[in-house]
């Protein structure tokens, strides 16, 4: 069959060439704890939108920075006195999808969280206090400056402080909350799941951030990382910072966090994915210690892969 990227037997050893800053763990302890000092101010209404199967809202919380997320949330109307969760995360520039999208995760008896990503097409609040889209760039804000204003390490804080918030509700079963979402949001997935270790099962679908220099590397910087390209044409023409700019980019490379992952994880991954090339998804996925399996899709690229997500919802059911 062609290939884009290494034979499948190399990628099952592949370990990635981006490199990690020496401080990596010392900069996620000190962000987790920031995180934990915000008042976060959790507001929950009843959404427009309703289900005979489940209560909807919308919900609203205060994230790093100050900046005001937003999540949809389902909880079902047979609620038990503990009920698993899961949450969502949606793909790069987009929003949480449509509420009929998590009704047979209600209807089965599931607590959903939808979140929007700061910045995006959806509700959620960017830094500087605007809602709505900023387009591009996610990836390359806060290049220039500290690594603590790296957009991207606020997003995966929003993501842990979206879990918490969901496992602390008295409704919900801590030890039984999973995560899922395709492309960012696979990435998001994997976030969620390393810096909340509770979560019990993770299903990230291709997933993004991964492994930058290999990106590069390969000449694959041409659309989801092709702000990469543009940062370097507009920033750095002769690749005179390129080493300390991928090392900045390590902070928020989920290889590195990837081994913190305690959750069951079940990854999808199509060989011909030339967005998010499948070296960099092994490129976490062969760091993670936890329980995983991945599946495979030889022929298939950056698109949706057939029963992703009913394999994805019958493994999330185990946990009723």
């Amino acid at each position: 069959m062609p290939l884009i990227d290494m034979p499948l037997e190399e990628l099952k050893t592949y370990r990635g060439v981006n490199p990690k800053p020496t401080d990596f763990d010392k900069y996620w302890e000190e962000s987790l704890a920031e995180m934990r000092a915000v008042d976060r101010n959790v507001t929950i209404t009843p959404a427009e939108f309703q289900s005979p199967v489940a209560d909807c809202y919308d919900m609203y919380f205060t994230g790093v920075n100050g900046a005001r997320v937003y999540a949809k949330l389902l909880k079902p109307k047979n609620l038990k006195e503990k009920n698993p969760a899961v949450l969502h995360f949606h793909g790069y520039n987009g929003k949480s999808g449509g509420w009929c999208y998590y009704l047979p995760y209600a209807a089965s008896g599931f607590v959903v969280a939808a979140m929007d990503v700061r910045g995006q097409a959806g509700n959620s609040e960017d830094v500087g206090g605007n809602t709505g889209k900023t387009t591009v760039g996610h990836i390359i804000r806060g290049l220039n400056d500290d690594p603590k204003t790296l957009l991207f390490r606020d997003i995966f804080l929003d993501t842990a402080e979206l879990a918490d918030i969901v496992m602390s509700m008295p409704e919900v079963d801590e030890t039984r909350v999973g995560a899922f979402g395709g492309s960012q949001g696979g990435a998001l997935t994997i976030a969620c799941s390393s810096l909340e270790p509770r979560i019990n099962r993770a299903a990230p679908h291709y997933p993004f951030l991964c492994d930058y220099k290999r990106v590069w590397d390969m000449d694959m910087d041409e659309r989801a990382y092709h702000e990469l390209r543009v940062y370097f044409r507009d920033c750095d023409p002769r690749h005179e910072k390129e080493d300390e700019i991928f090392t900045k980019l390590g902070y928020i490379d989920l290889q590195f966090l990837s081994p913190r992952i305690k959750a069951k994880l079940k990854m999808f991954t199509g060989l011909m994915d030339n967005v998010c090339p499948p070296s960099t998804q092994f490129a976490a996925y062969n760091k993670m210690t936890c329980e995983k399996d991945v599946v495979i899709y030889p022929d298939f690229g950056h698109e949706g892969l057939p029963q992703c997500d009913e394999i994805t919802y019958a493994w999330m059911m185990e946990m009723l």
